[in-house]
């Protein structure tokens, strides 16, 4: 327990430290957002705030996973070093969009085919390492690897995997377009995973997550980066994370939840993300099949301000749902906690 309350403080307080020195260092260079001509009126007052502000995030999630293990002593797992990877790499693919976005000064970064194929990449390359190189199971699980009996082989886990990575990295991207809306949201469901593999660590005949405690540091790592930078991103926010930072803990709560055998609790604990990305799918295709829209505007944010609620209102409102969310998830896992329980 120690070591996972030490990566988040280290976490919290890297990112807390190092990202008002990025925020002065774009300021001085004229670095800024791009605001969408397609966004509501009143972000455009935001045009010119400092982004990239996931590369920081990045950092401090390193940082506090490298100097919980080394402090405490902690093995360094597969797992828990794969899940590193994967958050640093989708970063990379959205510091490359975001850095397009400066330079070309637009909206728009890396095209579709280009920004498809970075996280592509990523998730091919995650899914092969998870399968030979951390041993992750195959079946399709609820809060156990057998809770479904469901097996779906090496060829359907890998692509049902490759298809979890893609959309939630931009489910979390999707909803990145509030002053800390995704970055308070992810803090949520992370510190949720590290209390879930924490307790799968100490009840390992039931989880049999070899990696469990790295996993659970892995978690607390990445909610103490999203702690520490939503004080410099929350509303007025005095920087955005970007894609950077978006695609990055995306694909660290993917990530996460596959190597924790949780990919069917996944869209619980992330229910606002869900929900999100629920509302441009269901207004892209009403639009095109029926000619209307369903919402003012697309993500669902959009059209709560459309409608007339403050921004802080509608950030504020769904952190609140994405608490219960959160607390829904966690209800589940422990009650199929206390289901097995007395079977041991």
């Amino acid at each position: 327990m120690i070591a996972v309350m030490v990566a988040g403080g280290v976490a919290m307080l890297v990112a807390a430290t190092t990202t008002p020195v990025l925020i002065n260092w774009l300021a001085k260079r004229r670095i800024g957002q791009q605001i969408s001509e397609d966004a509501p009126r009143a972000h455009a007052q935001k045009a010119g705030t400092p982004t990239m502000g996931g590369t920081t995030m990045v950092l401090a999630i390193l940082s506090g996973y490298g100097f919980a293990h080394v402090a405490t002593g902690v093995s360094f797992t597969h797992s828990g070093l794969l899940v590193m990877a994967a958050v640093t790499a989708a970063g990379v693919v959205g510091l490359a969009d975001d850095w397009i976005k400066i330079r070309q000064r637009r909206s728009l970064g890396l095209n579709k085919r280009a920004k498809f194929g970075g996280q592509l990449a990523v998730s091919v390359a995650f899914v092969v390492l998870a399968l030979n190189w951390t041993g992750v199971s195959t079946y399709l699980s609820f809060t156990r690897w057998s809770s479904t009996g469901i097996d779906l082989g090496v060829v359907g886990w890998a692509l049902f995997a490759m298809v979890t990575i893609a959309g939630t990295a931009n489910a979390v991207n999707l909803t990145d377009g509030l002053d800390g809306l995704a970055t308070g949201s992810a803090a949520l469901a992370f510190s949720c995973l590290a209390l879930i593999g924490y307790w799968q660590f100490r009840h390992f005949s039931i989880y049999r997550v070899g990696a469990s405690l790295d996993l659970a540091i892995c978690a607390m790592a990445l909610a103490g980066a999203c702690v520490g930078f939503l004080w410099w991103n929350a509303a007025p926010a005095k920087v955005f994370m970007g894609d950077t930072g978006s695609l990055a803990i995306g694909t660290g709560l993917a990530a996460l939840c596959l190597e924790m055998n949780l990919q069917l609790l996944l869209p619980i604990l992330g229910g606002l993300f869900v929900l999100v990305t629920l509302s441009v799918i269901i207004q892209v295709v009403s639009f095109r099949a029926f000619g209307k829209r369903v919402f003012r505007m697309a993500p669902l944010h959009h059209h709560f301000e459309l409608a007339g609620w403050p921004e802080t209102t509608v950030i504020v409102r769904f952190w609140i749902l994405a608490g219960l969310f959160t607390v829904l998830g966690l209800a589940v896992f422990y009650a199929d906690y206390l289901a097995v329980a007395p079977q041991r």
